[in-house]
Parts: C-alpha cells; structure tokens; sequence
C-alpha cells in the first residue's frame, strides 16, 4: 500500500475546525449541475472570487489538464430481514473476492458468522463468513445468475445510494449522486467535485483544447469518518483503491499547462502515483496517502473540490495545497454569503 511521508506537525485536529450553520448543509442538489456557485482562490494571495460553475470554461486555458476519477458509485446500502427475522442493514465497502465484500451491519451484535440475510423477498442472499477486529463484516452474497445477472445489476434493483449521514432528505433521482462520466462501480460514495460538470460543458471544454485525463479511485467511507485524534500525527487513514493507466499518466506527464484535480480523488490518485520528480506511473494499488500542511504536492497544480467537513482530512487536504489561513478565511466568506456546503453544495477552485 502506498503511504506518503508524513512531515511531523505541532498543528492539531481542532485547528481546523469552523462553525457552520446546519441550514448551509446541502440536501439536495443544484436544478442544474454547472449552475451551482463557484467560488475562486488564489491559493498563494488568498484572493476570493464569486462566480456560477459554468464560468470555469473561461478559467481553464485550451493547454490544461483535467484530471477526472471516473469511478461510480453503487447503490451500496441494503436493506434485509436475517435468519432471525429482523430487519439488518448491510453497507458495501469494497469488494475481496467473487461475490465476497467487506461491509459494515447495523444492528452489529445481532450479526454474526453463520447468519444469513435475505434482500428483495430473495432477489439477493448473503451469509456472513467472518467479523473483523474492527468490527466490519466480511459477507458472500448469492443470486441466479442464469438469466445473466451479475453483482452490480442485483444491487441496482435492491440497493440505494449510500448518502452521507449529514444528508437527510430522500434522493428523487440517484443519477444525481453519479457524475456524468462515471464508468467503473465501486465506490461508497460520489466523488462530489465532478458533480458540477455536464456532458455539454465538458464538451466545450474539449472544444476548447481541454483534454480530460480520467483515473479511478473506488471512494471509501473513510472520507466521511471524523478524524478522531487530537494529534493529526496519530490519525490512520483508511486505505483506498486506485488505478492510473498508461495513457493517462501519459497525458499528465506531457501537460503543457496545469495539470488540474477535479476533486481531492483525483489529486490523491496522482500523488500517490507520481514520484518525487512529479512523474505519474501507470500502476493500480491501494492507497492510505494522508495530506495535511507540510505536505509538498508533486503532480497537481491546481484543484477543483466542494466545501468540507470541519476538521476533516479534506480540509487538512486544502489546506495543504493553500495554507491553513487562506482557507478558513475563504469558508469564512463563503458562511457569510450563504454557500451550499459539502456533497450536494457549490464549489471551489485553488489555483
């Protein structure tokens, strides 16, 4: 697994916190994809701008790179009845083997190995094989496969979208919770920055002279599990799989402008596949690589990404590429002007 070198830090966990007001949280998302807010950082100045998504196309120059993670995400959250006759929860994490997934359960204690679950009045069936010291289940689903149904085609008819818990209302369409060129199922979650674009802007973009260079990163619900240290030093990041392939590593080491993250998955794929001289490898592993400031970014030179969660490693992320400073004064600016914040809210641009 690849690990960065983590400089030591004094700075801790509460010094990235902010206060929001709970009604900035998003609910749902923008009418339009590309309408939603745009706000811009000078990430050396501190310079804020206010502007609507689409606008980028004038912000972004015909020989810049767009670095996309098309993973996709999958409706991950089921919802069963047990051997025993109560209702079980099973949350997809990632999957070890033929049909096998590491997951999470709710209720946890009354799951155990041997139990089994019945979802879709039997559509699908899972028997849990092993718990994990952490708690996570290890579960072997089965299903007819004789009319050609895989995996991922079952859950589609069983499974809904694993929305953030900060996400209370009730999604009308899922496709919102997938960006517009997701490919590869996967992911637990949406890698929100590429939620903004549309096959239509990407399409000016590419008239422009914009190449889009795509990597994937199946997002984990590490991205959503507080940092639980005080000492940023002592937090464990969870690990994530990441592939980058030959022709994009190709394009991001041949990008005659800015090489340009859309989203912190995009930006920690190519850290965590560029060597210190900031050349991308084509390579496929997994990934724990752990950004906060002190960190020196190699591949990305700038980054497009939503509004995160207080003293998250997202944050910590931002502020690495910016400074500590910067950034919570532009959160700062955008409470004040009523940005939308997290997975369904506006956007930013470092720079």
């Amino acid at each position: 697994m690849i690990n960065n070198e983590r400089p030591r830090t004094e700075l801790k966990t509460s010094d990235f916190y902010y206060d929001l007001p709970k009604e900035l949280i998003a609910q749902s998302p923008a009418e339009k994809r590309d309408e939603s807010r745009l706000m811009t950082i000078d990430r050396r100045t501190g310079e804020i701008g206010h502007f609507i998504f689409r606008d980028i196309l004038d912000m972004i120059n015909e020989d810049d790179l767009l670095v996309i993670n098309d993973s996709k995400v999958i409706p991950a959250r089921l919802i069963g009845v047990t051997d025993k006759g109560h209702e079980a929860e099973v949350l997809l994490l990632r999957c070890r083997g033929a049909d096998v997934w590491e997951t999470i359960v709710r209720p946890g204690k009354k799951l155990r190995a041997g139990n089994t679950i019945i979802f879709g009045g039997g559509i699908l069936r899972a028997e849990v094989r092993e718990v994990l010291e952490d708690g996570n289940r290890m579960i072997c689903f089965d299903y007819d496969k004789s009319g050609g149904e895989n995996f991922f085609s079952v859950i589609d008819k069983v499974g809904q979208m694993p929305l953030p818990p900060y996400i209370t209302e009730k999604l009308r369409d899922k496709d919102r919770y997938q960006t517009v060129y997701a490919n590869e199922p996967g992911s637990a979650a949406a890698p929100t920055a590429g939620l903004h674009f549309t096959k239509e802007l990407m399409a000016r973009l590419k008239d422009k002279g914009v190449e889009f260079a795509p990597v994937m990163l199946h997002v984990g619900l590490g991205t959503f599990r507080p940092v639980k240290v005080e000492n940023i030093n002592d937090h464990v990041m969870h690990s994530e799989f990441f592939t980058v392939s030959a022709e994009s590593a190709d394009k991001i080491n041949s990008c005659r402008g800015r090489v340009i993250a859309v989203g912190t998955t995009s930006c920690r794929t190519i850290e965590s596949a560029s060597d210190e001289k900031g050349i991308v490898r084509p390579m496929s592993a997994d990934t724990g690589i752990f950004i906060y400031p002190g960190y020196k970014f190699k591949a990305t030179d700038a980054l497009i990404t939503n509004f995160h969660l207080p003293e998250s490693t997202l944050l910590m992320l931002v502020s690495a590429f910016s400074s500590r400073e910067i950034m919570l004064n532009a959160y700062k600016e955008a409470v004040k002007e009523k940005y939308r914040f997290f997975s369904f809210g506006d956007c930013c641009f470092l720079y």
